[in-house]
């Protein structure tokens, strides 16, 4: 029989706040042994202070600072934004000092792999060896001023004829805003390039088609050329690279003449498209993106450290997680700097958090801007607390590598992506990069989801699992009752595995994906 939760959770002896692990009530209580006057009523995942703190004293959760106490503190009282201030870039650099360029990862602490359980998933091996989770076909719009055309061009396919492939997964339409009014060969444009690019390679799209206007910066030839994109084919047993297909609206003749030339491009597109199968495939050829959204007080307990078991036994089998959001690493980045494996790649992740500090202030804001509305009401109170929860979701791993926004994976391990924290932009960068799969931790309820790589949503509590049944895929509030971290990690993994096998997700079930690409560019609008 499981004991009953502690209602209130210190993470670190020295921490100065303990978590609520369900809504308290003004009043006496016991915790750890000692009576505690709790001085107002306290919401679920929110913080009470355990001791007194005075004001201008930094105040540790996760044995860090997060915050400083505004006033002084009373011993029972809630803790959250109407009495600390936030954390200053000088404080939060002040203790990234002390784990920076300087450190590198302790390689005697990295998970080890166990021959003996080698882990599989049944994926899709394309002809040039690389393996896929779906099996998607894509109609990919180079500007904005073709979104229209490609979104026509997938709903005038006609049912019964993509009901003769039963392997592929469907035929999505990636449409954005961007691809003019930006400098031709600029940043942006060789961003927007890259990320079009990586969904034209990803193995989850099987075949693709470019549609174009004809007149924009972002001309399909640049993007074809930048990315040496190509269309692989099957001929026997033999593997043909063909150029891919692209179609100008303004050289077809018009909206309707470019939907006749795309529909009969995708009927000689969907049969080589169809010819896959599954087979077995080790989970060291696996990339799995790591991402939390509508985060919670609970986020940093359960579902994140969770998710970062998992990305530790996914790694010991020699396979790549891809943790991103820069924003929500801020406050926390030495503690990340301080698992690379190389001094290089620990400034090079510092340098990604300075530009993003940089990149706020053009516009006259913080990076503490990011703690939503929905995310105070959770109980997290500055960016710093919700960065040092979002981090566990790296695990314990080194970090191998630092990537550009939708720069190819390159090394197996821990790698960090540069990216807003924007869900969707976020996820479409993961993609983009090679994710085949995207772990998603939320408290509050997001109904988020992605194509051509599914997106796999884990609650930080039961309550939400429960109450958004039909959306969540994996209850990581289990560990609040009975469950060690530890299972719930593993049983995250075997969950991941079965969803890179072909298990529909909540998300896929209900068709999203379709509206949730969203390509990042940073610079303005011409």
């Amino acid at each position: 029989m499981s004991s009953e939760p502690p209602r209130l959770l210190q993470l670190s002896p020295v921490d100065h706040v303990a978590v609520a692990t369900q809504s308290l009530p003004a009043g006496s209580m016991t915790h750890e042994g000692q009576e505690l006057l709790i001085r107002q009523p306290v919401r679920a995942g929110h913080k009470v202070a355990l001791l007194p703190i005075a004001a201008g004293t930094p105040i540790l959760k996760y044995g860090q600072p997060f915050a400083i106490a505004a006033r002084d503190i009373m011993v029972g009282e809630h803790v959250h934004t109407h009495n600390v201030q936030v954390l200053h870039n000088d404080d939060c650099q002040q203790f990234a000092k002390q784990n920076s360029v300087a450190a590198s990862h302790d390689q005697s602490t990295n998970p080890k792999s166990n021959p003996e359980n080698k882990m599989t998933f049944a994926g899709i091996r394309r002809p040039d060896g690389r393996v896929a989770t779906r099996n998607y076909v894509a109609v990919i719009g180079t500007v904005n001023c073709s979104s229209t055309v490609v979104r026509q061009i997938v709903r005038a396919i006609p049912p019964d004829l993509l009901n003769q492939y039963g392997n592929i997964d469907g035929v999505i339409p990636l449409v954005h805003s961007g691809g003019c009014a930006m400098e031709f060969g600029g940043t942006d444009h060789r961003q927007l390039a890259r990320i079009l690019g990586g969904y034209a390679r990803h193995p989850n799209i099987g075949a693709y088609l470019l549609v174009g206007l004809g007149c924009e910066t972002g001309q399909g030839s640049f993007l074809i050329e930048q990315e040496g994109l190509v269309q692989l084919r099957h001929s026997g047993e033999a593997q043909q690279a063909a150029s891919p297909l692209l179609v100008n609206i303004q050289e077809a003749g018009g909206v309707r003449r470019t939907i006749e030339r795309a529909l009969a491009a995708l009927k000689e597109l969907l049969p080589e498209a169809n010819k896959c199968q599954r087979e077995s495939i080790p989970a060291s050829e696996l990339v799995m993106g790591l991402k939390c959204g509508g985060s919670d007080g609970f986020s940093g307990l359960t579902a994140n450290p969770a998710l970062g078991i998992a990305s530790d036994l996914l790694i010991a089998q020699g396979g790549t997680a891809l943790l991103a959001e820069t924003p929500e690493i801020f406050g926390g980045e030495h503690l990340l700097a301080s698992r690379a494996i190389h001094p290089e790649v620990s400034q090079k992740l510092l340098d990604k958090v300075a530009w993003w500090r940089a990149y706020a202030a053009r516009f006259g804001t913080t990076l503490d801007g990011n703690p939503s509305f929905g995310n105070k009401e959770g109980g997290l109170t500055t960016i710093v607390e919700k960065s040092l929860g979002a981090i566990t979701k790296g695990g314990a791993s080194p970090l191998v590598d630092v990537l550009d926004y939708a720069e190819p994976v390159r090394h197996r391990g821990l790698n960090f992506m540069d990216s807003p924290g924007y869900d969707p932009a976020s996820v479409t960068g993961l993609i983009a990069s090679g994710a085949h799969v995207v772990c998603f931790t939320t408290g509050r309820g997001s109904c988020f989801g992605s194509k051509p790589a599914p997106t796999l949503k884990i609650s930080t509590n039961t309550s939400l699992f429960e109450r958004l049944s039909e959306e969540m895929d994996f209850d990581a509030g289990r560990v609040l009752s009975s469950a060690s971290i530890s299972q719930t990690g593993h049983d995250l993994l075997e969950k991941v595995l079965k969803v890179a096998s072909g298990e529909k997700t909540c998300s896929e079930q209900q068709g999203f994906g379709d509206d949730e690409f969203f390509p990042w560019t940073p610079g303005p609008v011409l």
